[in-house]
């Protein structure tokens, strides 16, 4: 076995071309979040499971070498009459001693991307289950999907009950009721908020486009789903879920999807935020469509929005193009599941106070389950070791590796602390 990943000899299966993205996977427990080290990863092309292209073995921090895989031309996801599949399709086999084994098809490589495969692996409970199977659908943008049901951007706050949070959260965790609100055979699941956010971003646009573009996406889909929340929408209905995965009422969510590291990076950067009206207090219930299979003229158009970031927008800008000039970005005033919130100033070489010593403290914790990362003198002091430390946390939690504790480095060293420092209730 090896731990890097060298590419199929072979074009995909369909790719039409030889271009190449790449894939990272990253193995944890499911029951406290700690990285499985040596699970094995058995790669084959969606559709051809006799041909094994790779057999990886996880490092200590849970996570395969960078793969590099067969994808489809670049341009094939930028030009919004193709109709060939842009990206192409592999299955993973994830098996390790103790744990219940899974496999996942159809994980989605676009050239130039590099994707990240997030597994959580169920401690094997003896009583023998079959291997557990996911299987990836078509991407928004090339299966076909309900159109979105339109509805009224700003919910009306006048009804009894209607409104119950008194200002906008970002919550740690939400329900996604997987399907229709009416199907009561969707099963529903307990998901991290920006982890939410990075799947539909990634199941909705193509992680090729503009960056601006991918911004303006991001902060819809937060905007919508944070109004989701707001309202109790589907609560004060009587369902017990906050949101749903079908296209028709909400947004494509998919159980344990590949993601793309630009666009987590981009929602690691902005997941606070959400989009305002003056006078409104509520987030705007941002709602689009592809504008090719289907129009909305009201509404933000996806190829709209790329063919806008190919112009140099902003996504400010993008968003105001779509939705008025009277759009803003806001952000919410409290975070859920966090132990402090960001001091409000990058923590660097130099730095010291409390908010370092509950950096390094935490940095600490998080050492103790990722036996690569190192531990250090949690002294409020910061110095070479702790930027030299941070710096190898942001390289394996896929953050730029400055060595500086940012808006975004602060909330997932918070994060991952979170979930190695206690059992997960919601797995």
């Amino acid at each position: 076995m090896n731990d890097t990943g060298t590419g199929a000899q072979a074009g995909a299966p369909g790719t039409g071309g030889t271009a190449k993205g790449s894939l990272l996977v990253h193995v944890v427990s499911a029951s406290d979040a700690r990285p499985i080290e040596k699970a094995r990863i058995a790669l084959t092309y969606t559709g051809v499971p006799e041909q094994t292209l790779e057999q990886v073995e996880t490092n200590a921090s849970g996570q395969s070498g960078e793969l590099i895989l067969d994808a489809p031309p670049g341009e094939w996801s930028l030009d919004p009459d193709n109709e060939r599949q842009p990206y192409s399709e592999y299955t993973l086999d994830i098996s390790a001693p103790g744990f219940e084994p899974v496999s996942i098809a159809g994980a989605e490589i676009l050239a130039g991307v590099k994707a990240i495969q997030n597994v959580k692996l169920r401690p094997d409970d003896g009583a023998g289950e079959e291997e557990e199977v996911f299987v990836i659908p078509a991407h928004t943008l090339y299966g076909n999907y309900p159109p979105k049901i339109a509805e009224d951007e700003i919910k009306p706050t006048n009804e009894s009950g209607e409104i119950v949070l008194s200002r906008v959260v970002v919550p740690e965790y939400i329900v996604v009721h997987d399907g229709s609100p009416r199907d009561s055979t969707a099963k529903d699941y307990y998901v991290k908020y920006k982890d939410y956010i990075k799947n539909v971003a990634s199941s909705e646009i193509y992680a090729t486009w503009p960056a601006e573009t991918i911004r303006a996406n991001v902060l819809a889909i937060m905007s919508f789903t944070l109004n989701r929340v707001y309202t109790e929408w589907y609560r004060n209905r009587g369902y017990d879920f906050t949101i749903t995965s079908s296209t028709a009422f909400d947004h494509k969510w998919i159980p344990e999807r590949n993601i793309y590291e630009n666009i987590s990076r981009i929602v690691d950067e902005l997941f606070a935020a959400y989009l305002s009206r003056p006078n409104v207090r509520q987030p705007i219930l941002t709602q689009y469509c592809d504008g090719r299979k289907v129009s909305c003229p009201d509404w933000m158009t996806q190829w709209g929005s790329k063919e806008l970031g190919d112009k140099g927008y902003t996504a400010i800008q993008i968003l105001r193009h779509f939705y008025g000039d009277d759009l803003y970005i806001n952000t919410a005033e409290e975070i859920s599941g966090i132990p402090a919130s960001w001091p409000g100033y990058t923590l660097e070489e130099g730095s010291s106070g409390a908010k370092v010593l509950q950096m390094q403290e935490q940095l600490n914790v998080i050492a103790g389950a990722y036996p690569a990362l190192p531990k250090i003198t949690a002294d409020g002091i910061y110095g070479p070791a702790t930027a030299a430390a941070v710096r190898d946390f942001q390289s394996v939690f896929g953050l730029p590796a400055t060595g500086k504790v940012d808006y975004p480095t602060w909330y997932k060293i918070s994060e991952v602390y979170v979930g190695v420092s206690r059992i997960a209730e919601l797995t």
